[in-house]
């Protein structure tokens, strides 16, 4: 079953790479009705625009802030403004059609190559990276309305597990000791077109769940069956590891921030509340012992790789809430530790969690 597991994950990570890595030529056809699309989104927006300009009009208006002459005067202004910018917008684009249509696909917005250095920092768009960036001239047009981006994510703290029949206080594994590292990265994708309060937020990690007996104790496999056991010696550390990956999937609610101009609109979450609830399914890539120990009067290290019978297939619930990048994180594997053990144990895991965005 493990072997099976890894090659369906390899299978899985070229797959998943060949298509990261392939960018399939658009089509002109499909380009021009990227094309059309935004002129309905421009000719909405400033429409929109122009709406808020009018209630904002009217507002002052009536708090007597302007004569009822002024704020004709205003609303005309404004209505021929809208008007203008959605004209000249339209302009553009049908200028870009029309490029497209005689040249076929090409990008628009092509520049020659250049390199800049610079020292620390970077500039408005934050392109400059260890101060040096470098344009190709193939640049991509700027996406106006990004619904799916992804960053890093980091979390870490204490683990333990669910005994059936005993309770968290009665653990055979040191609370502060046992601990967890997870690392990976997550995708987020608006759910609704016009509303940023719900987001999926899914992507891989990589789980390394860590248990320290107490006691003296230490994990042996008797007919296929994990047990601790006393380690005839007496233990510096005993370590027990399982490393895991996962594919997470969250659904994220918390308000954001609308920024909007004339190419692109934005929903910025940072420094808002979140709360995440989901879960997760993957494989377990393996799982490791280490030992450490005074053997006549030596040192001695072991590290001890096996199955140890554990779960090949490991998926569980996982919920996360905080301010910003940093969120209380709880995740719960629903599939017991070991198999075929006589009493089963899940893995629970409380830390921090970063979204690196």
């Amino acid at each position: 079953m493990r072997t099976v597991g890894t090659f369906l994950l390899i299978t899985f990570l070229f797959l998943f790479g060949q298509y990261i890595a392939a960018q399939e030529e658009v089509s002109v056809k499909e380009n021009i009705a990227k094309l059309e699309e935004k002129k309905v989104e421009v000719t909405s927006l400033e429409k929109e625009a122009l709406k808020k300009e009018v209630e904002d009009i009217n507002q002052k208006l009536d708090k007597e802030e302007i004569t009822f002459e002024r704020a004709q005067e205003l609303k005309k202004n404004a209505a021929e403004k809208r008007a203008l910018n959605i004209e000249n917008k339209l302009a553009i684009i049908d200028n870009q059609i029309a490029l497209l249509e005689r040249n076929g696909n090409y990008n628009l917005n092509s520049e020659t190559s250049s390199l800049e250095l610079a020292i620390g920092g970077k500039d408005e768009s934050g392109n400059l990276l260890f101060g040096v960036q470098y344009k190709s001239g193939n640049e991509k047009n700027t996406v106006y309305d990004r619904r799916t981006y992804g960053d890093p994510v980091i979390a870490f703290g204490l683990n333990n597990a669910i005994i059936e029949g005993t309770s968290i206080e009665d653990t055979p594994y040191k609370i502060g000791g046992s601990r967890f590292f997870e690392i990976g990265w997550a995708w987020r994708t608006r759910v609704f077109k016009n509303s940023n309060f719900m987001r999926m937020h899914y992507g891989v990690s990589f789980q390394f769940n860590g248990l320290k007996p107490k006691n003296n104790e230490y994990f042996v496999l008797n007919n296929g069956v994990v047990e601790l056991d006393e380690f005839p010696q007496e233990l510096d550390k005993s370590k027990f590891r399982m490393d895991n990956l996962v594919f997470p999937l969250h659904f994220e609610f918390g308000p954001s921030k609308l920024t909007q101009s004339e190419d692109k609109i934005r929903y910025d979450i940072h420094n808002q509340f979140r709360v995440g609830l989901g879960g997760y399914a993957g494989f377990n890539l393996g799982a490791r012992q280490k030992l450490k120990y005074e053997l006549d009067g030596e040192n001695v290290k072991d590290k001890i790789k096996r199955d140890y019978n554990s779960s090949s297939f490991v998926y569980g619930l996982s919920a996360y809430a905080g301010f910003d990048s940093v969120q209380l994180y709880l995740k719960y594997d629903l599939n017991p530790i070991f198999q075929d053990a006589p009493v089963e144990q899940r893995n629970i895991s409380l830390g921090l969690r970063f979204d690196l965005d």
